[in-house]
C-alpha cells in the first residue's frame, strides 16, 4: 500500500534576510523555522534547514533498512544509532552525506556488520533518492 507524507513551508522575504516556516503536516509534530543563515552558518542558532531534514530522514530511514537487513540476515540489532551530516556549499548544493552507524548486534562479526551495513545504504529508500549526491558510510559494531 502507497502511503503519502507532507510538509509545507511558508517563506517570507528574499533568500538572505527572509525567512520560513516549515511544517509537518502528516505526523503533526511541529513547526520549525528555516532560513539562509541556518544552512550556510555553522550555528544554526535555533532554525533548521533543508539539510537538516534531510539528515533527519536519511538517518531514520537507514536504520530502518539497515534493522530489515540484519533481520533477515538472523541477527537482529538490540540497538542502532546512525548520524547523517548532509553537507551544504553555496553554490553547488548538497556535496555529500556520511553515515555514521555503530551498532549491537550479538552474534555477528565486524566484518559482515560492515558488509550488511553498506547493503542498507545501497538499498535504503533515501539513499536511493538521493542517488545524485555521494554517500559514503562508517559502520562500527559498539
Amino acid at each position: 500500500m502507497a502511503a503519502t507524507r507532507t510538509a509545507h513551508n511558508v517563506w517570507e522575504g528574499d533568500l538572505l534576510s527572509g525567512k520560513g516556516v516549515v511544517t509537518l503536516d502528516s505526523s503533526g509534530l511541529g513547526t520549525y523555522d528555516v532560513s539562509w543563515p541556518a544552512r550556510t552558518d555553522e550555528a544554526a542558532n535555533g532554525r533548521t534547514s533543508p539539510e537538516e531534514l534531510i539528515a533527519a530522514a536519511h538517518s531514520s530511514c537507514y536504520n530502518m533498512a539497515f534493522s530489515n537487513v540484519l533481520a533477515k540476515n538472523g541477527t537482529p540489532p538490540t540497538r542502532l544509532e546512525t548520524r547523517a551530516d548532509v553537507t551544504f556549499v553555496p553554490g553547488k548544493g548538497i556535496t555529500g552525506i556520511h553515515l555514521t552507524v555503530r551498532g549491537e548486534v550479538p552474534s555477528l562479526d565486524a566484518d559482515r556488520f560492515q558488509e550488511l551495513a553498506e547493503d542498507a545504504k545501497k538499498n535504503c529508500p533515501v539513499s536511493q533518492a538521493l542517488t545524485g549526491t555521494t554517500i559514503t558510510l562508517t559502520a562500527e559494531l559498539a
